[in-house]
């Protein structure tokens, strides 16, 4: 049975990992939310002490999370002290809430959300069946397989039993996605309710959107190789070549084109590389291993 612990400074201290809202750090990221939500789901609230909305949603995720009684944890990171994982992850305005679950981001939001949207948000979170969770599962390894027509299927079964699991959603999106139908997918993509548009699952749908339109006019692979092979510093080239390459289905080469530009001049187009590198990662999804792969590089290069 799980037991309500206290807020970690304030007065006393919990057994490490036990914790129901807690602060967490760079290195202890791993244990306090990617390992921890293996157990049960755990909400990350990314902040700044010069926030305001900031201070407005924190004490509100609290108590909403202790109203949950140990179903769900809150872990808070301060982006200004620890700045290399809200980097990694995309974050680019907060506040923002990513929910993860079995060692992955599930879902989240931006901004301030009123106490009932939160309390709703953590119920779905924590109330997903594992029927539910299954069958996403399949869809998403059909998906990656190449079996389009599977995972469609599965996903919209998916959301006609639950019209608001934005993970079903947005396989069925990037399922027209695969198949070339774009008009489909944002079609699709525009069913989310408002109050889940910047969702994690949505996010990265819109971003994988967004990617296939762009790499649409990105060129030939071997005719972009070849353009490179004669001017090996042009980083025009090697950025479509990244496009081109992520469009085939070669996200190793396209990280390596990117990374490079990063390599020797991120400013690049006012860092255009690194831009691409972090919608990449979005529409990848966070459980993708190129994304892990990527992000650890990118790190690398920016913090060394």
């Amino acid at each position: 049975m799980s037991i309500e612990t206290p807020i970690l400074g304030a007065g006393g201290e919990d057994t490490p990992g036990t914790e129901t809202i807690k602060n967490t750090t760079t290195q202890d990221f791993v244990r306090d939310v990617v390992e921890a939500s293996q157990e049960r789901p755990v909400l990350v609230d990314f902040w700044a002490p010069w926030c305001g909305p900031c201070k407005q949603l924190t004490p509100v995720l609290e108590k909403a999370v202790r109203a949950a009684k140990g179903a769900v944890r809150l872990v808070k990171m301060n982006i200004d002290d620890y700045p290399e994982i809200p980097g990694q992850m995309g974050v680019q305005s907060i506040p923002a809430v990513f929910a993860f679950k079995d060692g992955r981001p599930v879902d989240g939001f931006m901004g301030a959300l009123p106490e009932s949207q939160i309390a709703a948000f953590i119920a779905r979170l924590v109330g997903e069946t594992a029927g539910a969770s299954a069958d996403l599962e399949a869809a998403e390894a059909a998906l990656a397989a190449g079996d389009v027509n599977t995972a469609a299927q599965v996903f919209g079964q998916i959301l006609q039993e639950d019209p608001e699991n934005m993970e079903a959603l947005a396989g069925l999106t990037k399922c027209y996605i695969k198949t070339g139908d774009l008009d489909r997918a944002e079609q699709t993509l525009a069913l989310a309710p408002p109050d889940k548009t910047d969702s994690a699952p949505v996010a990265s749908a819109r971003a994988a959107l967004d990617l296939a339109r762009k790499s649409g006019d990105a060129g030939d692979v071997d005719a972009l190789r070849a353009k490179l092979a004669e001017n090996p510093g042009d980083p025009q080239t090697q950025f479509d070549l990244a496009l081109a390459l992520n469009a085939s289905g070669d996200r190793a080469g396209a990280l390596d084109a990117l990374l490079a530009i990063v390599a020797k001049n991120r400013t690049w187009n006012d860092d255009a590389a690194r831009k691409q590198l972090v919608q990449f990662f979005e529409a990848w999804g966070a459980a993708d291993p190129a994304t892990a792969a990527g992000r650890q590089r990118l790190s690398s290069l920016l913090f060394a």
